[in-house]
């Protein structure tokens, strides 16, 4: 198939293990769920691929079926800010959804993905007609407003190995991204991108946290041993003496 093609020329029908990879679906009627697999589409984006640019109008809601998205924008000087990751499990812009408003970010593969998307219309028909979907787009929101407000203070975090720990804590929420489970797959260049910091510098904030406890380091990724010690103020109160 020619690389040539967008994202969304791409698109195709998911498998039906791509279908149970979806957390909302089995919260849906029989009759709700079958207009909605009906509407779902899949696209296999390449590292660099942009899902979604500032500017252009929503026609999916979107989704990561595998691999690793990241969500950010470009300042007036050109500055690249990057508001979240998006791993497995995660679906995102709701709120452009709702409002049906130009999207505001960019969304970009960091890695060879695989991206659902909802149509828009799909969206809108389950938010007057499920309940079991209304409660997971709710869910989704206020999950969203947290995530947002620690993207605030973790951006005026001056510690690096801080910066990290609560960046991973954000990647492993369970309600936001249930497909991650207890093992992140990413690489330490991708986490660099997403935390604003060096690979060199994640490469230490990294070995810190595992001999902390917090963290495994394996191959391929990452696991978590406690995830509560990656969202408190500890490494605040011991790294910043």
């Amino acid at each position: 198939m020619s690389t040539d093609l967008t994202l969304h020329q791409r698109r195709r029908t998911p498998t039906p293990d791509e279908s149970r990879g979806i957390p909302w679906l089995p919260l849906l009627l029989p009759d709700e769920r079958a207009r909605a697999v009906a509407s779902l589409q899949v696209g296999d984006a390449a590292a660099g691929d942009y899902v979604c640019r500032v500017g252009k109008p929503v026609t999916y809601w979107f989704g990561v079926v595998e691999g690793l998205l990241k969500m950010s924008s470009d300042n007036a000087q050109g500055i690249t800010m990057t508001f979240a990751g998006m791993p497995p499990g995660g679906w995102f812009g709701e709120g452009t959804a709702l409002k049906r408003e130009p999207y505001r970010y960019n969304i970009q593969a960091l890695r060879k993905s695989v991206v659902a998307g909802l149509p828009i219309d799909s969206f809108h028909w389950l938010l007057d007609h499920s309940i079991g979907f209304n409660r997971f787009v709710m869910n989704q929101l206020n999950e969203r407003l947290g995530q947002f407000i620690a993207a605030r203070e973790i951006d005026r975090m001056n510690n690096p190995d801080l910066r990290v720990a609560r960046s991973l804590a954000a990647l492993f929420n369970p309600v936001l991204y249930p497909g991650v489970g207890e093992v992140l797959r990413i690489t330490q260049q991708e986490l660099a991108y997403l935390v604003g910091l060096s690979r060199q510098r994640v490469n230490e904030a990294l070995r810190t946290l595992e001999a902390q406890g917090t963290i495994r380091v394996e191959y391929g990724g990452l696991r978590v041993l406690d995830i509560a010690a990656l969202r408190s103020s500890i490494f605040n109160d011991k790294n910043m003496r």
